[in-house]
């Protein structure tokens, strides 16, 4: 179905792409509407090509097209099933956002929805972000922005983030093959106990853990403790169905970060995930060595 005046907007689409310039090396865009005039209802191309970056739209006039591309090349399967995750700025306003593909625009985001601080995700192969400002007497207060990330929805875990996987996320246990990847390409790897859990969704919550060892980390999502103290705090977000008792076993923890919060992936007891990585270290089958000591 389209939106009223959809014709209009396809056609200065097709016209601004067939004089778009490729960007190959933009992560994140800031613009302006006031460099639109003020008669003219202009469609500006974007073109970002990083894994994750953040747009700004400041005085939104008019609309602007933002086409997403991993960095990497077309030919080399990365953008298989690859998924983008938007999350608006709480204060995100002046603009609706559309899924644009071949001229049909299918809303994403009306502009009302963008102050609930939610993940809004899409298949990368579903098309384009189409972000269209909202007529406004007042447009000096206005301002769109929004992070972005491109996520892959296989691997290790990856059926784990809940906003791929719209209701309840099973709690199925990995592949002995998974849980030996997830230690080489995890986001977070290390091992520790679940502390509490906190107030979330239906869907997850964020629980309280310590970790004894930190084999790699993406980001600083877990911090070491005071001098006294060993080992490294943070909180993970794990689905409803898959929260550990506080105070329990000892987990291999892995997982994603996602807009600067850590999720959980393929998480197996950790003295099961020891036997298994002995176990094919001795048969020379490990993707890659870790310190277990």
């Amino acid at each position: 179905m389209l939106w009223p005046g959809a014709a209009l907007w396809i056609t200065a689409v097709l016209l601004c792409r067939a004089g778009a310039q490729y960007s190959s090396d933009q992560c994140s865009w800031r613009g302006s509407g006031l460099s639109h005039e003020s008669h003219r209802r202009d469609v500006e191309q974007v073109y970002l090509r990083c894994s994750q970056g953040s747009l700004e739209w400041l005085y939104p006039t008019g609309a602007i097209i933002i086409n997403l591309r991993p960095n990497t090349e077309p030919s080399s399967g990365h953008m298989a099933g690859l998924h983008v995750c938007i999350k608006p700025h709480p204060h995100s306003q002046g603009s609706h956002v559309y899924l644009e593909n071949n001229g049909d625009l299918r809303m994403l985001l009306a502009e009302k929805d963008q102050a609930q601080d939610t993940v809004t995700c899409f298949s990368l192969a579903e098309g384009a972000l189409f972000v269209e400002s909202v007529p406004q007497a007042d447009i000096s207060r206005r301002i769109t922005a929004f992070q972005y990330e491109l996520v892959p929805s296989q691997g290790p875990g990856a059926h784990m983030y809940p906003y791929l996987h719209p209701g309840l996320v099973p709690c199925k246990p990995c592949s002995d093959e998974e849980v030996l990847m997830a230690v080489c390409t995890s986001d977070f790897a290390g091992s520790g106990i679940f502390r509490g859990v906190g107030s979330g969704t239906k869907n997850h919550s964020p629980s309280a853990v310590t970790l004894s060892r930190l084999f790699r980390q993406k980001s600083k999502v877990f911090v070491r403790g005071r001098a006294r103290k060993r080992g490294w705090g943070g909180r993970i977000n794990v689905p409803a169905q898959c929260i550990g008792h506080p105070g329990g076993d000892e987990y291999l923890l892995t997982g994603s970060v996602h807009f600067g919060e850590a999720w959980l992936g393929c998480a197996p007891r950790y003295k099961d995930f020891l036997r298994l990585y002995v176990r094919a270290q001795r048969a020379g089958t490990n993707p890659c060595e870790i310190d277990t000591n």
